[in-house]
């Protein structure tokens, strides 16, 4: 059954959302993580409260090492290689590690610099981000070309564009919305507007981190999140990298093209269910699963079916 693994971004951060794996052999995953960046982080995954996971610098090394360990569960147990890797902002960096791209120990540190630097740029420079429920991405445009200091950050669905913005630019497009067709706004918790020429200092900063770091042919094609392409090669990555920080996810398109290169099932692996969910609004021809416990493994590879894992 053709398939494409999906990793999920920063979103997805929950408390204790790493519990369930903390007696499963690949923990050792933790563990790993925590010799090379030579800091504590299991509790970023056991018990680290809401509070602690509203930063970002918390909730991206959450998600990154809870993903990760998920993903070295369920590897061995896969019905074959998968079409494709893909990964919605964050969950990009575990795609290729995933993929083989990256050596996991540089993924490591890609994961932890990416967090230290776009927690410093939302301190520095802080943003907001608000998404457009039932608009589509030629409204969304129509809003950003109303109102300055405000860029599409994320295109994720039918129905579902996320712009983001200077605070005030936020706050003016909430104001004006309504002028451009759009039903409803709603402001989300999150203190930085990600995706957007604001994290101009995060991506420099990241520059000279991937310019130094090795980087593989995958296992399979990875989904690029700014360009929708499938990439086959290890050319490329520093730069796409760095301009991840500041241009639109493009996750509609992405899953779109996912399912025209023959991939009919998605597999979301880590904590939550958020990209299941527009998958089923996206591409609702695709079968789509989810791993995010030790529990929803017990089906996975049986008679060479997907079908039955999670929900």
């Amino acid at each position: 059954m053709p398939h494409a693994v999906m990793f999920p971004g920063q979103g997805a951060a929950a408390s204790g959302a790493g519990e369930p794996w903390r007696r499963d052999p690949a923990w050792s995953v933790v563990t790993e993580a925590e010799a090379v960046l030579d800091r504590p982080l299991a509790h970023l995954l056991l018990d680290a409260d809401a509070a602690e996971l509203a930063t970002t610098r918390s909730s991206q090394l959450a998600v990154f090492l809870t993903s990760l360990v998920a993903w070295e569960a369920v590897a061995p147990r896969l019905p074959g290689a998968p079409v494709a890797f893909a990964g919605h902002s964050l969950g990009q960096i575990t795609a290729l590690v995933a993929s083989g791209t990256v050596d996991r120990p540089d993924g490591f540190r890609l994961a932890a610099r990416r967090a230290d630097l776009s927690q410093e740029s939302a301190d520095a420079n802080p943003g907001r981000m608000a998404a457009l429920a039932g608009a589509d991405l030629e409204a969304a445009e129509r809003l950003c070309d109303a109102i300055e200091d405000l860029w599409v950050a994320n295109d994720n669905a039918p129905g579902q564009v996320v712009v983001a913005g200077t605070a005030g630019a936020v706050e003016r497009a909430v104001d004006v919305a309504g002028d451009v067709g759009i039903r409803r706004l709603k402001v989300l918790a999150v203190g930085h507007a990600f995706h957007t020429p604001l994290l101009a200092d995060a991506a420099e900063g990241l520059r000279p981190l991937v310019e130094t770091m090795r980087f593989h042919e995958p296992t399979a094609p990875i989904m690029g999140n700014t360009d929708a392409v499938l990439h086959a090669d290890s050319s490329g990555w520093p730069d796409r990298l760095c301009r991840h920080l500041m241009e639109p996810v493009q996750w509609r398109l992405s899953q779109e093209r996912l399912a025209a290169a023959g991939a009919d099932t998605f597999l979301e692996i880590g904590p939550g269910r958020v990209l299941a969910g527009l998958a089923k609004r996206t591409v609702p021809q695709v079968t789509v699963n989810t791993i995010a416990q030790p529990a929803e493994l017990v089906q996975l590879g049986a008679a060479g079916t997907l079908s039955e894992v999670g929900p």
